[in-house]
C-alpha cells in the first residue's frame, strides 16, 4: 500500500530526459521544506492505493517511461515493491531529493536516478547525503536548482569536491532568468547542462501536467 498524491501522463519537464513522454506517479510526503518548492500540495494530500492498482494504471497509460516523484518517493517503504513491479515492463526515472540514502534502489539499466543536491537558497542544503553520489552511475544524473550567485558558487564547490560520474544539470529556479546562468557556465567553462523547466514554460504552474 502506498499513499499517492496524483498520477498522470505528460512529458518530462526537467533533467536529461526533458521532453520524453512519461506516466507520472507522485507519492505523498516529503521530509524537506525547500523555500521555493512547487509541489507543497504533495506534503499531505493523497489516497492509499494498492501496488497492483498503481501498476495497472501505469500499464494502461501505454507509456514506456514511468517517473516516480513526490514529495519524496523514497520515504514510503513499500516504494521498492512498486519499483520492482514497474521495472518488469517500464523504464523508471526516480526523482529523489538527495536527503534519503539510495543504496536500496535497484541498479538495473532501466532504472535512472535523478538526484537533487539542494543549494543554499532552498534552506535545505545541510540535509544532503553526499554518500549518495557513490551509488550513481553514468546513466543517472545530478540536478542543482540555482537561484543566485551564491547557489552557483555552492554548486561549483560541490563539483570540485566530489568525483561525480553522472551527468550534471543546472536548473534555474522558476521565474529566474536563465540567460545569466548560461553566461556564467560558458564563462567558467563548466561541464554541465543548463536546462529550464519545460512543463512550466508550456503550462505554467498548473498541476497534473
Amino acid at each position: 500500500m502506498l499513499k499517492v498524491n496524483e498520477m498522470f501522463p505528460s512529458i518530462q519537464g526537467e533533467g536529461i530526459y526533458i521532453g520524453v513522454p512519461m506516466f507520472f506517479i507522485r507519492l505523498t510526503g516529503c521530509n524537506l521544506r525547500c523555500k521555493w518548492c512547487d509541489t507543497q500540495y504533495a506534503f499531505y494530500e493523497g489516497k492509499d492505493m494498492e501496488i497492483e492498482e498503481i501498476v495497472r494504471e501505469a500499464d494502461k497509460s501505454g507509456l514506456k517511461w514511468v517517473c516516480l516523484t513526490g514529495g519524496e518517493p523514497l520515504l514510503q517503504k513499500d516504494v521498492y515493491k512498486l519499483i520492482y513491479r514497474l521495472m518488469e515492463n517500464h523504464n523508471i526515472l526516480i526523482e529523489t531529493n538527495g536527503s534519503i540514502l539510495i543504496d536500496e534502489v535497484p541498479t538495473e539499466e532501466n532504472i535512472v536516478i535523478s538526484l537533487d543536491i539542494k543549494t543554499p537558497s532552498s534552506g535545505m542544503h545541510r540535509a544532503m547525503r553526499f554518500e549518495n553520489l557513490e551509488y550513481l552511475g553514468e546513466k543517472d544524473f545530478v540536478k542543482f536548482v540555482i537561484a543566485d550567485e551564491e547557489d552557483y558558487r555552492y554548486a561549483l564547490g560541490i563539483l570540485e569536491k566530489y568525483d561525480i560520474k553522472s551527468e550534471v544539470v543546472f536548473q534555474p529556479v522558476w521565474g529566474k532568468d536563465i540567460t545569466w546562468l548560461i553566461s556564467r557556465v560558458i564563462e567558467d567553462k563548466v561541464n554541465v547542462r543548463v536546462l529550464p523547466q519545460l512543463h512550466k514554460m508550456i503550462w505554467g504552474e498548473k498541476r497534473g501536467v
